[in-house]
């Protein structure tokens, strides 16, 4: 692996760690990214993968208070409660992800004038969310109804087309069915976790014919890199939405995809 290539595993790693937890959608920059940068990963793998760097961010961050839900279960209703609802709401990912994995692979992302537009699109959706006067009904992400986590699994499969954005769509869905902001992130983050480490295996075991040591050397640099900077953002992201809301993110995904739109029209 080349230095050049090292620099662009680098800077996709960080890429990946910035936008991953904001609704900006993480696969949709990385593919725009690589698109423009000349990068082409075996089976688009990197992509995928590498989004486990901040699956163990979160981990990290939340281990203290993972650690006590799961200690607690077997004689705290509410802790086999929230479980039972993180998973619910993991669940249409696992269907819908597999039955459809061949086509968002060689089809959704191989297109970066649909990656474009769909940030353009979701970008004036989160705006018009963002404006909207709300009234929460909830604020705790640990509470949220079984039905409602059931709900916000199907709005997060939307997010296999990239450009969507997965913390994107679960956040929305969330904020139009009564959390309030701090807690639509927060189920966002928990509901990152079975979904991103579901992906990064079953897409693991469905390239791992086409991977080679420059892959992995790719991947490992791309992880670890992901990781750090996704530490940095979750630190931060929860208190910065809870004051200021969501706008930022929708203008950030509009700027972004006028100027990818820009330069897929202008130099291909």
């Amino acid at each position: 692996m080349g230095d050049s290539t090292t620099i662009v595993a680098l800077f996709l790693g960080a890429l990946e760690g910035l936008t991953e937890f904001i609704p900006v959608s993480s696969t949709g920059h990385l593919l725009l990214a690589g698109h423009f940068l000349g990068f082409e990963s075996a089976g688009k793998t990197f992509e995928v993968v590498i989004q486990l760097g901040s699956v163990l961010a979160i981990l990290t961050l939340y281990a203290g208070k993972l650690w006590s839900v799961f200690r607690s279960a077997p004689n705290d209703a509410q802790s086999r409660r929230f479980i039972m609802s993180v998973l619910i709401a993991f669940m249409p990912a696992v269907v819908i992800g597999v039955m459809a994995h061949g086509f968002i692979k060689t089809v959704l992302f191989e297109t970066p004038m649909l990656i474009a537009i769909v940030l353009i699109i979701g970008g004036f959706i989160l705006l018009w969310v963002d404006r909207l006067a709300l009234k929460p009904r909830y604020n705790d992400a640990m509470r949220f109804p079984l039905g409602m986590s059931l709900a916000i699994g199907f709005v997060q499969c939307l997010a296999m087309i990239p450009g969507v954005s997965r913390s994107g769509s679960t956040i929305v869905g969330a904020l139009l069915m009564g959390a309030d902001k701090r807690s639509a992130a927060e189920f966002s983050f928990f509901l990152s976790m079975p979904t991103m480490a579901g992906a990064f295996a079953y897409d693991l075991y469905k390239n791992r014919d086409v991977l080679d040591a420059g892959a992995l050397s790719e991947i490992a640099i791309g992880f670890v890199m992901a990781f750090v900077v996704a530490v940095l953002v979750v630190k931060s992201l929860l208190g910065y939405v809870s004051k200021n809301g969501y706008a930022l993110f929708g203008w950030w995904r509009v700027i972004v995809g006028t100027a990818a739109l820009a330069g897929l029209l202008i130099v291909g």
